[in-house]
């Protein structure tokens, strides 16, 4: 369906005034949109053109197999494997029209699961081989030390059960745990999809999580690269199972009541040739944009070129397969401001609006995340999509009708960078929590946001996690119920009120990397060269919560009782927290939210005995408290009575509250009482 482009960009600027001064170029934005689905999909909705995966690679038809794939540089083509011998020569291709080229193999056991395959290229008298694009499994030859394709064609159809599940239903605001399948078990090696579902799921849904985000689902020949170089698009990663396996996962979790979303790679992929897209036909820009443009400098990955209709046809398609094949319920899409713009926001601040349009933005790129959000949301009425966009880009979390980009969430980046900054530099009495609650709080108008206090991000070696920033060596021994010193218990109580604020602040979504919730000790370090191709520190230490002699298990429980919260009083359903009092030099201030009063007092050392609350937003009466992070079970000291009940008075300047004694570095939230 093609857009009203008047009536999008009329919309958009009804939302935000500020864009006014750059009305052409969204007007223009937007016409690019529907001239490429004229191009593209002149005839049909640009959901239907998403189905090459139906199309291209290997398909079983009445009297055997159908193979094709689109290589439009090659002179020749040849298909090998298991099959033939290894002959490289006896099954060639046909071309047909557009460069692609295919093979009719007869018999239905012309193919067969598990069988390994290539294809053989030839182009301007040399010839190499290479994995098919839509191959759907694949295994590493480690003594080649490639991937090699595998026919994937078990003879009994998964047995899901999810059926009443997926595409049917809306999990709510978004509680994420991102996770990465391999690291999460406590051994020293590779954990599987099916352990991922027996062992860890179920921890995820006591913590009260009701969305995991996988990463590194794409296949990628190099484990350390966290997912993030993807060669085979359509397979998933080998170094888990096969992907039957991750179909037990996806579908476990539907019937524990937990929504999936891929971690899903669209803005580089991995420059190997031979195992990915890189060189696919032997010239340089059959997917990727030519000369430099085709290189990310930084992250030595090559770029797609969106503007091709091959490459959306792709790309497009990639995404309806996961939701089709294996029941994802959306994407979290990494990149997206290297998508964006033409220099991929490096060493940008985009603190105007100048610089979100003109020549750096990749417009391109720009129609084909409107494209992916249709094609998805299409799919799946109920589907999340979330950006990886640190430039906050205007309307990236609009809907495309709205002149918007059409994500549904944008991940809120800059907040990890606020906790990390305010930690290095300035002592905890020194913060302006003033300063916290704004940058909490904001956002563009209209459009949804996922918060979040540190991800995978702050846990990769070169980096650290917000209580070892806190803690630093201290942890090693302060984690021991056993030890106690002031320093320890301030990082203790601030790990705690950090997150706690992030969510309780959290505009519509929050987010949480694994082993993060219990303060996980260790960095992420895959195993390398560097250090002996040790799994040590690539694994999460489940047991330190459960041994019952570490701290760990204290803020394992403070995150439950705070999730069980956010899910019980639908607190990231109310979108705007009202301020109730602040006493920004004292660290101290409450809000109202989703029918809840929460009180925070960051101040180190000073507790605060005259903390008035104004209770003018939510009504006289009585109120109790039904959370406190100085909870005996958190790790606290018990200074906050959950019995007393506290009855609102008129003060001395008319308003109308009561007091609330609010000890050094703690938070409570309180519930009126009915009459």
């Amino acid at each position: 369906m093609l857009l009203n482009v008047k009536d999008a960009r009329t919309r958009m600027l009804e939302i935000d005034r500020t864009l006014t001064p750059f009305a052409k170029e969204i007007e223009l934005r937007l016409q690019r949109r529907n001239d490429t689905q004229n191009r593209v999909a002149p005839e049909m909705d640009i959901v239907d053109f998403a189905n090459g995966h139906h199309y291209f690679g290997f398909h079983r038809t009445e009297t055997g197999w159908v193979f094709r794939e689109w290589l439009p540089g090659a002179d020749k083509v040849w298909l090998v494997g298991d099959f033939n011998g290894w002959n490289y020569t006896s099954h060639p291709l046909t071309r047909i029209d557009g460069g692609v080229y295919e093979i009719y193999l007869e018999g239905k056991d012309a193919l067969r699961h598990g069988q390994h395959v290539c294809l053989y290229v030839g182009r301007l008298g040399a010839a190499f081989e290479r994995i098919p694009a839509y191959i759907r499994h694949v295994e590493m030859d480690y003594e080649l030390k490639h991937l090699c394709g595998i026919i994937w064609d078990p003879e009994e159809p998964f047995p899901w059960t999810d059926q009443d599940v997926f595409g049917k239903k809306n999990y709510g605001a978004p509680l994420i745990y991102e996770a990465h399948v391999g690291m999460a078990q406590e051994k020293e090696a590779v954990g599987t999809y099916r352990e991922f579902a027996d062992i860890v799921l179920p921890r995820i849904q006591k913590d009260g999580y009701n969305t995991v985000q996988l990463m590194a689902i794409q296949e990628h020949p190099y484990y350390a690269s966290f997912g993030y170089q993807v060669t085979n698009f359509y397979a998933p990663s080998f170094w888990f199972g096969n992907p039957d396996d991750l179909k037990y996962l996806i579908n476990k979790a539907h019937g524990m009541g937990i929504q999936v979303l891929l971690d899903v790679v669209h803005s580089h992929a991995c420059p190997n040739e031979g195992e990915g897209l890189s060189g696919q036909d032997g010239t340089e820009a059959q997917y990727f944009l030519p000369g430099n443009r085709g290189w990310h400098q930084a992250w030595g990955t090559r770029l797609f070129d969106y503007g091709k209709t091959e490459v959306l046809h792709f790309l497009l398609s990639n995404l309806k397969y996961w939701q089709e094949e294996f029941h994802f319920d959306g994407f979290r899409f990494d990149g997206v401001t290297s998508m964006c713009y033409e220099n991929h926001g490096l060493g940008e601040a985009f603190s105007h609006y100048d610089l979100y349009f003109g020549l750096n933005t990749n417009v391109d790129a720009l129609v084909y995340l409107m494209l992916a959000n249709e094609v998805i949301h299409s799919t799946n009425p109920y589907a999340v999509t979330i950006a990886e966009d640190m430039s906050g880009y205007p309307g990236m979390c609009l809907p495309v009708t709205s002149g918007g980009i059409g994500f549904d969430y944008r991940l809120d980046m800059g907040l990890p960078d606020m906790w990390i900054k305010l930690i290095k530099e300035q002592k905890v009495e020194d913060w302006d929590v003033g300063h916290i609650i704004y940058e909490l709080s904001q956002g563009r108008p209209m459009e949804k946001s996922v918060a979040y206090a540190e991800s995978h991000d702050q846990a990769l070696v070169g980096d650290k996690t917000i209580i070892f920033r806190l803690a630093d060596a201290e942890m090693y021994e302060g984690m021991n119920r056993a030890y106690h010193s002031l320093s320890m218990d301030l990082a203790i109580d601030m790990h705690k009120l950090i997150r706690f604020v992030t969510l309780a602040l959290a505009p519509n979504g929050y987010l949480n990397f694994m082993g993060n919730e219990f303060g996980h000790p260790e960095w992420i370090d895959f195993p390398r060269e560097g250090n002996g191709w040790s799994h040590k520190y690539a694994r999460r230490q489940w047991s330190l919560v459960t041994d019952h002699f570490c701290k760990y298990e204290f803020l394992n429980n403070f995150d439950n009782g705070m999730i069980r919260i956010a899910r019980e009083y639908q607190l990231l359903y109310e979108h705007k927290p009202q301020i109730l009092y602040a006493d920004y030099k004292a660290h101290v201030f409450s809000f109202y939210r989703a029918g809840l009063i929460f009180a925070f007092n960051f101040h180190p050392t000073d507790g605060c005995k005259d903390h008035f609350i104004d209770t003018h937003l939510t009504g006289d009466g009585r109120y109790r408290v039904i959370f406190s992070s100085d909870d005996a079970d958190f790790g606290g000291m018990d200074r906050i009575d959950k019995t007393l009940v506290y009855e609102t008075q008129t003060a001395k300047d008319g308003k109308h509250g009561f007091k609330f004694y609010l000890p050094c570095r703690t938070a409570a939230v309180l519930e009126r009482l009915e009459d």
